[in-house]
């Protein structure tokens, strides 16, 4: 969101923006929500430190100081996600729950694929650019972010009564309100409502990845990907990133395209290069 509208602001003027259009898409940090959980983050990421129990109360805590009533909570996992397996994730939910029922809100946690990457950006600009061709209903939007949207979004109108819940996610979507609420709210929060995916600038520097061999792909390194990405200078440096042009499970024949990373550096692009050589991002089988 910070590619297309300004995302810090004072509790005050985040008031103003919702009473205004009913919705606001902020960074929750500027509004001091849970000051000792981000003194703890602080101290937690450069050491590496990743508690369960730390994650269950800084996701928690955040929610509840904004007196959220109904949560819906996703779990991707998988190999290369940060929970890795379907035992762990289940062990999650019911701790997320049951923490819930004791609090007396509305909790609802999804366990979804973390195999592989949710729609074919990895860095901001390139992800808010799948985004807006979502909500635009382009020919090139990924269908599987969509697809993970109008679920969520249906679960939430479930939780709340509305039955149907995901044919009325994909009514608003393919009516175009989802697309001009989203738009209300890059206005009121200081943006360009009507800038298109072609206008979100990428990194001037370039490199193509492609299949080795022909077959079919197998897993894609979540990981990995990743940190090619933060090479390239992601996500300081908004226009930095991979755009992926496979997923898994799909077939590809030798020299076609699989991913393209950009970066506003030679030095980082060739950084980024030299990783490539020491290990595969897609497997192909």
């Amino acid at each position: 969101m910070e590619v297309l509208a300004e995302v810090s602001f004072p509790l005050n003027k985040m008031k103003k923006i919702v009473e205004k259009i009913n919705g606001c898409i902020v960074w929750g940090g500027a509004l001091n929500l849970a000051p000792a959980d981000d003194k703890i983050i602080k101290v937690e990421r450069p050491l590496g430190i990743d508690a369960e129990s730390q994650l269950l109360a800084s996701i928690l805590a955040k929610k509840l100081s904004v007196s959220s009533t109904h949560i819906i909570i996703d779990v991707p996992a998988g190999k290369g996600a940060k929970v890795k397996d379907k035992q762990a994730a289940v062990l999650l939910k019911k701790q997320f729950e049951n923490i819930g029922k004791r609090l007396k809100r509305h909790v609802r946690v999804i366990i979804t694929d973390g195999s592989q990457p949710i729609g074919n950006g990895i860095g901001p600009a390139l992800e808010a650019r799948d985004v807006l061709r979502v909500l635009m209903r382009d020919k090139q939007r990924p269908l599987d972010l969509e697809k993970k949207c109008i679920m969520m979004a249906g679960d939430i109108f479930e939780m709340v009564g509305i039955k149907n819940g995901k044919e009325k996610a994909r009514h608003i979507l393919d009516s175009g309100k989802a697309y001009m609420k989203f738009k209300e709210i890059i206005k009121a929060q200081g943006g360009n409502p009507d800038i298109t995916p072609k206008e979100l600038s990428l990194g001037r520097y370039r490199h193509i990845v492609k299949a080795r061999k022909s077959g079919k792909i197998s897993v894609i390194h979540n990981g990995r990907i990743s940190h090619i990405a933060r090479i390239a200078g992601a996500p300081q440096y908004k226009g930095a990133g991979v755009y992926i042009f496979k997923h898994v499970g799909d077939k590809v024949k030798k020299g076609d395209k699989l991913f393209k990373i950009y970066s506003k550096s030679m030095t980082k692009l060739n950084y980024a290069k030299e990783l490539l050589q020491m290990y595969n991002i897609f497997d192909i089988k």
